[in-house]
């Protein structure tokens, strides 16, 4: 409940503005002067109402001793002139006497939910060192993702956080469980585009003894590992639709059935989910179950990219090269003026985490006390890599020609070209699971190659054959 410092000299009015206020529910006091108000402590109000004219000190007097409590003014002299100057010396807002009830109570309500989205603070999180430390950021996008968790994280409802890829999305999750009512409880995280097709429903799920080949135990799923806590699904969007199904009724019924079981398990887990893809277009194309993404999306939090977040990457910089001259054993080193203004100016494709690598090469590689931009090894914001060729049916042998082969042109492919060459050309045919194998790397690095390169998930048409 918010707490309101009328400072009002004429009884009358003051009375009458305290009943209304008090009906409501905003908690008042009452001062006839500013030196009344002052021995109040108006700091400890939410918001100050004060009339222009008061005995003694005008009531501009308090925009200063108030500060940074709102003083919104009120004046019989509703000119122009006398407006503009209390809003030149601070004043939130004016309201002319005699005031509209109505018109009243909204600049009220107007002047608090501003005031309340300004003094969102960042949320502490601990991290699984047990090092706790506030989110960094002060701009106005990072001030409502502050908000949304503060509001959101009590309500034990399913949250999906939506952002690009290193925007800190785990971190989000991290502070919603530890403000929630869960916070003594586990928190699961799960990357599910880590997870192969073939066994993700058993990680989630769990299984039973011989439930398939290879079962020869039974085994505890990680949203039962996670009950009475929250359960976090980063990349939700690269969930297959079976498992898709059984998260459904996990969120619907509060209950999970191992692979091979027949008996059903009560959960009680709250669950986050984070993507970076377009869940409801996805849901167009028949790759996300649209009834599922209803029942993620209670609340919404979407995290802005660090381009974004102009103001601040310079304190992101300062707090990362913290960690990683510790990391390293190279405290006392600090940015140049030139390697700050790169990172300042630099648009950050990978974000968050493409920052913290780049200080983390540059801690590596500074031979002196300072950091400088080719230490970084960031590439020139406006060097766009040539649009791939696309490959001829008849040049399989070509694709994959090793760095001695003759001709050297531009017709030769480089790894990252073939790697996108085979993928676009045999996704149709192949699962996630095939094409990493044919690749010769894990499914974990097949996706993180297709982000970094920009390279669409399809959904195979042999999946329900897999």
């Amino acid at each position: 409940m918010s707490r309101i410092l009328i400072v009002e000299d004429e009884a009358i009015i003051r009375s009458a503005l305290r009943r209304l206020l008090e009906r409501h529910d905003y908690r008042v006091e009452e001062a006839g002067s500013v030196d009344e108000a002052t021995a109040l402590d108006p700091q400890r109000f939410d918001l100050v109402i004060s009339d222009l004219r008061l005995p003694g000190e005008p009531g501009t007097a308090l925009i200063h001793r108030a500060a940074p409590v709102p003083v919104l003014i009120m004046t019989s002299y509703a000119s122009m002139r006398s407006a503009v100057d209390a809003l030149k010396q601070g004043a939130v807002d004016y309201v002319a006497k005699p005031f509209d009830h109505d018109e009243l109570l909204e600049t009220v309500a107007r002047v608090l939910h501003l005031q309340a989205s300004r003094r969102a603070e960042p949320p502490d999180i601990t991290e699984p060192s047990g090092h706790a430390q506030p989110m960094i950021g002060n701009c106005p996008a990072m001030q409502l993702v502050y908000s949304r968790i503060r509001k959101t994280a009590p309500a034990d409802v399913t949250v999906l956080i939506q952002g690009e890829s290193g925007t800190g999305k785990e971190l989000v999750a991290r502070a919603l469980h530890q403000q929630s009512k869960r916070a003594q409880a586990p928190l699961i995280c799960v990357n599910c585009a880590a997870i192969p097709e073939t066994l993700i429903e058993s990680e989630l799920f769990g299984h039973e003894k011989g439930a398939f080949t290879g079962a020869s135990a039974s085994r505890t799923g990680l949203i039962e590992a996670a009950d009475g806590g929250t359960l976090f699904l980063d990349e939700i969007g690269e969930l297959p639709l079976d498992a898709q199904a059984r998260l459904l009724r996990v969120l619907q019924e509060g209950e999970i059935r191992k692979i091979g079981s027949v008996e059903t398990r009560h959960v009680d887990v709250r669950l986050i989910a984070a993507t970076h893809r377009d869940l409801r277009a996805l849901s167009k194309t028949g790759e996300f179950r649209l009834d599922l993404y209803y029942r993620l999306n209670v609340m919404q939090i979407d995290l802005p990219p660090l381009r974004d977040r102009e103001e601040d990457v310079l304190l992101i910089a300062d707090a990362l090269l913290e960690k990683a001259c510790r990391r390293h054993d190279r405290e006392g080193l600090r940015l140049s003026r030139a390697a700050r203004r790169e990172i300042h100016d630099y648009p950050w494709p990978g974000n968050v985490r493409e920052l913290e690598n780049a200080l983390e090469r540059g801690v590596i590689l500074a031979e002196g006390h300072l950091i400088h931009p080719d230490d970084l090894g960031l590439s020139p914001p406006n060097a766009a890599s040539p649009a791939p060729r696309k490959p001829l049916a008849h040049e399989p042998a070509k694709a994959s020609a090793g760095p001695d082969d003759e001709g050297g042109g531009e017709d030769d492919l480089s790894l990252e070209d073939y790697f996108q060459h085979f993928v676009l050309e045999h996704q149709d045919q192949m699962s996630e699971t095939e094409l990493a194998q044919k690749l010769g790397i894990s499914r974990k690095s097949l996706w993180e190659r297709r982000q970094r390169l920009g390279i669409p998930r399809k959904k195979s048409p042999r999946r329900k054959s897999d």
